[in-house]
């Protein structure tokens, strides 16, 4: 080819698609000079500053979400999505793709329909371990289909892990952990609780947490605790205990994870797919309190991690301050306990999938 090639990427809404999305289109420069990069997303989601503090030019089309509920709207997707999907065919176009790279979510629907129309191959990743709707549809007509977990049920899927970012899979927490730390504004000496409930936050487990906070600060454990932009209020703040010192830091959102993960000796969280291989890849026990809604993805995205001893799976209605004041000392306090479930958590990740999806995706488009 005399011109570079072109790969546009769709997926945004959340930090499960954008993340993985990012970290591929890094892999996919990496792998190949000159390359042309586009992201497509809509103005509702994350990726609106993300893609661009990556680097990442992004092309928006109009939204088409699927209501939850029979109503008025439904009546309007049909219209909507081809509106969208003329929109996307436009984008294709202008960027002259020569394959497009697919995350899933209601941003992708319309740019598989418009790479089938143009006739673009297709390359999806789905990052749950059972699909959504949309990869589920592109399954049927993509070149290539690959997965984060083995058993997600897709025809012709081929088991890559989830792509993460380097800043990810090269860290070591150990290193990291004093300036981490210092970072946050934390002891570098006690041990330390991270709670996370993915970039929205956990009403769950943000209330069962501050139930048990005061218990646990005087237990000498400190916690860094990201809440989600919409759960960070004005009648939360920080908390020192008088006598152990140990801290409770509430936050809004942390842009880089990897700081978080290096910081702390245990995770309390959600189990979206990110969560789950970056918990993983890095290391880091965990405690998985799967969303308990949908269609129960979360509880089997974390599935190999927790069998293999890694982490431990706790249900909503379970996550409670009384619950977490006594399991979190159990294992926190004890390194050893904590040493094996790092070593456990790390046999069943999958470090190279940027890299593996990206040689798949350029096998395509060439």
């Amino acid at each position: 080819m005399t011109r570079p090639l072109s790969v546009v990427l769709a997926g945004g809404g959340s930090a499960g698609h954008t993340s993985p999305l990012i970290a591929t289109a890094q892999a996919l420069t990496e792998l190949s000079d000159g390359i042309s990069l586009t992201a497509v997303g809509t103005s509702r989601g994350l990726e609106t500053r993300v893609m661009p503090e990556a680097g990442l030019p992004l092309e928006l089309i109009a939204p088409v979400p699927m209501p939850r509920r029979p109503n008025l709207d439904l009546l309007k997707v049909p219209v909507r999505l081809w509106g969208a999907v003329r929109e996307s065919e436009a984008i294709l176009r202008r960027h002259q793709a020569d394959v497009v790279l697919g995350f899933g979510g209601y941003v992708s629907t319309p740019v598989y329909l418009a790479a089938r129309r143009l006739k673009v191959p297709i390359v999806i990743h789905e990052q749950n371990a059972l699909p959504g709707l949309a990869n589920k549809l592109a399954a049927r007509f993509a070149e290539r289909v690959a997965v984060s977990f083995p058993d997600t049920p897709l025809p012709h899927a081929r088991y890559l892990g989830l792509p993460l970012r380097r800043a990810i899979t090269q860290l070591d927490r150990e290193q990291a952990r004093p300036p981490a730390r210092a970072l946050f504004g934390l002891s570098a000496e006690l041990p330390t609780l991270l709670v996370s409930g993915g970039s929205q936050g956990a009403q769950r487990i943000n209330q069962a947490v501050a139930e048990a906070k005061a218990g646990l600060l005087s237990r000498g454990i400190q916690i860094l605790h990201v809440l989600g932009p919409k759960n960070m209020t004005e009648d939360i703040h920080e908390l020192v205990d008088s006598e152990t010192g140990a801290a409770y830091r509430p936050l809004a959102f942390v842009d880089r994870m990897e700081q978080a993960y290096a910081a702390a000796d245990l995770m309390l969280g959600r189990s979206g797919a990110n969560t789950v291989a970056e918990t993983a890849v890095v290391g880091l026990p965990a405690i998985f309190v799967p969303w308990p809604y949908g269609n129960g993805e979360q509880a089997r995205n974390a599935a190999a991690v927790v069998g293999a001893g890694g982490g431990e799976l706790l249900r909503d209605a379970d996550c409670t301050g009384d619950y977490l004041a006594e399991r979190i000392p159990a294992l926190i306090q004890h390194p050893d306990v904590l040493a094996r479930m790092a070593a456990a958590a790390r046999s069943v990740a999958v470090p190279d999938a940027a890299s593996q999806l990206a040689k798949m995706t350029l096998e395509v488009a060439r």
